[in-house]
């Protein structure tokens, strides 16, 4: 469709108009800032409204799953947060690691740091912390989290060979990471795949289930579990933007289905034999 950096400014844009936006704005809209740019807040995202440490001003319905509930997050864990928006998936992370944990949530866009760290203050929350940074190139230390999540947001990364390696190398020996995301089985329509809307919404970038498990698998991961899967329908409205009514058809019509899924891997205790700086070779 476009080229790395061109995808990530469509994405830094696009998410930059839903932080100025309430999360009833983005449902009232369909799909989110200027049209249906983002499809996830509509079909994809799970209610967190009973979940410990929700806090409303931070959800701006941006998920695909709730990947705090499968974390295995104990009380004094470092959890990192990739793509963090609002912060909502941070605050419930907070909960679950306690006043002795320590919670790092990471976004590209300008407006979401800069909204997280207001609801932080509101909070008065001083375990939480935002920083601004690509997960291509994670500014966080090596072997510094127990616990990695993400929610809804890898899917958006051009590279996620590198955001998967990033991943390994901020947590530590042990640690594992509770991912949900947007994954394919079959292909979509062209028009789909060309329509920048498609791809700031969580759709178009997705990748295949079976290349997203062996990238997690290929930069060292192990105990990789799906735990959790679903299929999401996009409705016809949203299609008919980009697929006339035999294209449509076509599409209901094919194999190719759209999964939401919630994803663990672990990082092993040792690293392994052959892994770059190992040094035991």
């Amino acid at each position: 469709m476009n080229n790395a950096e061109e995808l990530k400014k469509l994405v830094k844009e696009k998410y930059g108009e839903i932080a100025l936006q309430s999360k009833a704005q983005n449902e009232n809209s369909c799909c989110g800032a200027t049209g249906c740019s983002t499809v996830d807040y509509a079909i994809f995202a799970d209610n967190y409204a009973d979940l410990e440490g929700y806090n409303p001003d931070a959800d701006l319905g941006l998920g695909c799953g709730v990947p705090t509930e499968f974390a295995q997050i104990k009380k004094g864990d470092t959890v990192i947060d990739l793509g963090s928006g609002a912060g909502n998936d941070c605050f419930v992370a907070r909960a679950l690691a306690g006043e002795k944990g320590k919670v790092i949530g990471i976004d590209m866009t300008e407006a979401m740091i800069a909204k997280a760290r207001i609801n932080a203050d509101k909070l008065n929350f001083n375990n939480v912390e935002f920083r601004l940074g690509e997960i291509e190139n994670l500014p966080v230390a090596a072997n510094r989290a127990d616990v990695v999540i993400s929610n809804c947001v890898l899917n958006l990364v051009p590279d996620k060979q590198k955001a998967f390696a990033e991943t390994f190398r901020v947590l530590k020996p042990g640690g594992h990471f509770s991912i949900s995301d947007v994954v394919l089985v079959g292909e979509l329509p062209e028009g789909l795949l060309q329509a920048s809307e498609m791809y700031a919404g969580c759709v178009s970038g997705a990748i295949q289930k079976d290349t997203y498990l062996h990238v997690i698998q290929e930069v060292g991961f192990e105990n990789i579990t799906i735990q959790k899967e679903k299929v999401i329908q996009v409705p016809d409205g949203i299609l008919s933007d980009y697929l006339d009514e035999a294209g449509i058809e076509a599409f209901r019509k094919s194999d190719t289905g759209i999964f939401s899924i919630t994803v663990y891997g672990s990082k092993p205790m040792s690293p392994a034999c052959c892994e770059p700086g190992s040094d035991c070779c």
